[in-house]
């Protein structure tokens, strides 16, 4: 009986070593550079929900360095944006029928930027962006955010939707 016991008791220990050992083997998770993250709201009946990376600034010089002026931007890091829409909408004025479409924009030095809605919602950032398959692009003026916004963030409100990132802030009108 005192054998059986030894042996019980010293499988027990080798297993409890072994489990501790695999444990400290397996290597922390950090956390992603830009996780993944999303905004959803309802907007004159339409349900909104759009999907995105979302990067730090990490005391980067963002508009014209990272984010090049006048280059179509993944508006996000990683994959493209996704705007989806369950309605038929209007953005800037102008339709944009039901569905799910990546969304782009084209920052710019001063005046305008362009947002596009672009019907491939599957692709990896801008890499392979076909402007033929644009639903649609609109004109939208930047506004200077008061503080600096470290991570990109998307706002959606009665009015529409917004990004925030940095010191600039590029609000689209939905109806």
């Amino acid at each position: 009986m005192k054998a059986t016991f030894k042996t019980i008791a010293c499988l027990l220990f080798s297993s409890v070593v072994s489990v501790s050992a695999i444990a400290q083997d397996k290597p922390a998770q950090k956390p992603k550079a830009s996780p993944a993250a999303t905004a959803t709201g309802k907007i004159k009946g339409a349900n909104i929900t759009i999907a995105y990376s979302s990067p730090a600034v990490k005391e980067r010089k963002i508009w014209g360095a990272l984010v090049p002026f006048d280059k179509v931007w993944r508006a996000g890091a990683n994959e493209a944006t996704t705007f989806e829409t369950d309605k038929d909408i209007k953005v800037e004025g102008k339709n944009l029928p039901a569905g799910k479409y990546s969304f782009f924009l084209i920052p710019r030095e001063s005046g305008t930027w362009t947002a596009i809605f672009n019907k491939e919602p599957k692709q990896w950032g801008a890499g392979k962006y076909d402007e033929s398959k644009d639903a649609l692009r609109v004109d939208v003026k930047t506004k200077t955010l008061a503080e600096t916004q470290e991570r990109l963030v998307y706002n959606i409100t009665a009015k529409g939707f917004s990004l925030n990132w940095d010191k600039i802030s590029v609000p689209v009108s939905l109806k």
